[in-house]
Formats: C-alpha cells, structure tokens, sequence
C-alpha cells in the first residue's frame, strides 16, 4: 500500500473513532458556544469602557478560535497517544506499513477538519450574535491548520511524555490556560505588564495572524512564516517521542 493509501485508510480510522465518541463530538462543538454566549452575550464588550473587552467584537475572534484550535488538538491528540501508549498499540504499529510519523499527519488531518467545522460554527455565531465585523481574507485557511497542527504536535509529545491520562488532561490544561489568556487574545498587550514576553508564545502569532486575515488591519504574512515554524518543529518533535519498541 503507498503512503496516501495508509494515510487515507488511518484518517477514516480516526475519523470514525471520534465520532463513536459521542461526549467528545458534543464538547467539541458545544463548548466553544458556551464561551461565545457567555463573554460575547453575557459579558459583551465595552470599547472605550475600562476593565476586559474593551475592544470591539471583532478584536477578540483570534481568542474565541483559539478556544477550539488550543484546547482540543491538546488534549484530543494527547489523550489518544496514551490510550496507544497504554494499550500497546505502538507496539501493534510497528508491525505494519504504517509509521509513526503517518499515524500523527493521520491525526492531525482529523483535527484540521473538526476544528475547521467548529472553527467556522464559531464565526457564524460571533457575527450573529456579537454583531462583529469580520472580512475573511484567505490566508484565515492556513493560520487554522497551522495552529491545528502546532497543538497536535504539542498534544502527542504531552501524550508521550505523560505517566497516564489524567496527567495528559492536566498538563494540557496547565499549558493550555496560561497560553490562551498571555497571547495577545482575549486580553490586550497594553493591559499586560510591559516585561511579559508574550513573543515567545506560539499562540501569539496565530492571535495576530488570525486578526490581520479577519480585520483587514496588520501583517498576516510574518506571523504565518513563524507558525509555519513553530507547526512543523512541534510535529517533527513530536513524531520522534511517540513510543516505539525495541
């Protein structure tokens, strides 16, 4: 079998294990409309106000899709690294054609799609229920792959690296927090002490990115150059942690 013949046949793999997980198919889509009806409804935004959300509805689409693009490939791909890991599965693929770097481009394509779906349910819901004025440019496409695959690469070494699941749900969420709300998404540069280096947050060029491709306003193509980095680095890594057998 060629290698597109083993990526296709492990992405259907994939694609019908998430969906015989019905919780997970749920809160992938539904937990991002939580955040959209509670800070984009509830909360809603004050520009020129003080405290949060002070900027218009459109300032903060990077943060609602990074919901989605950072928490679940994290814990999504890392959780399934160590279900393998735990079940000796690694073990079972090494006895076939399909290798281990395959088995993660698989899984990765699986998330792209899911969390494209979830991606573009959220922009819908932003514009009708915030009012944001969003102009998609096409280079939003690439900002939501890279991402997606930077977080997937991230999540597998997470799933490497971790003694079990829980501590894949832990870790993912301990990195996860900190990176949603100190990169330049929900929460502006100017209201972050001045000494923070929000610069060596991967996150942070997916945020700028994501603005400029959906605002009009910024440079798209420098931080899409540096994601297109830090993506292929995370799964290049990642791809040489996942277990192996002697």
């Amino acid at each position: 079998m060629s290698r597109l013949g083993r990526l296709r046949s492990e992405i259907r793999a994939a694609t019908l294990a998430f969906l015989r997980r019905r919780t997970a198919v749920f809160f992938t889509f539904f937990f991002p409309v939580i955040i959209v009806v509670i800070f984009g409804v509830l909360v809603q935004t004050r520009p020129g106000g003080g405290g949060l959300f002070t900027e218009p509805p459109s300032y903060y689409v990077p943060g609602y899709l990074a919901v989605v693009v950072l928490f679940t490939p994290l814990s999504r791909v890392g959780s399934e690294v160590a279900r393998h890991r735990d079940g000796n599965r690694f073990e079972k693929l090494a006895t076939t054609p399909l290798t281990r770097t395959e088995w993660l481009l698989a899984q990765t394509a699986v998330n792209v799609v899911v969390i494209g779906l979830a991606g573009l349910l959220l922009l819908f819901l932003m514009v009708g229920v915030t009012g944001a004025s969003i102009r998609p440019s096409p280079l939003l496409l690439p900002f939501v792959v890279l991402g997606v695959g930077l977080f997937c690469g991230i999540g597998a070494a997470i799933g490497s690296l971790a003694s079990s699941q829980d501590g894949v749900i832990s870790a993912s969420n301990g990195i996860a927090l900190p990176l949603l709300f100190l990169s330049e998404t929900f929460v502006p540069p100017t209201m972050l002490p001045a000494w923070l280096p929000t610069w060596l947050s991967p996150l942070t060029y997916f945020s700028r990115g994501v603005r400029a491709a959906t605002t009009g306003s910024g440079d798209a193509i420098a931080p899409l150059v540096i994601l297109t980095g830090c993506s292929i680095v995370a799964l290049v890594v990642a791809a040489g942690l996942l277990p192996r057998t002697d």
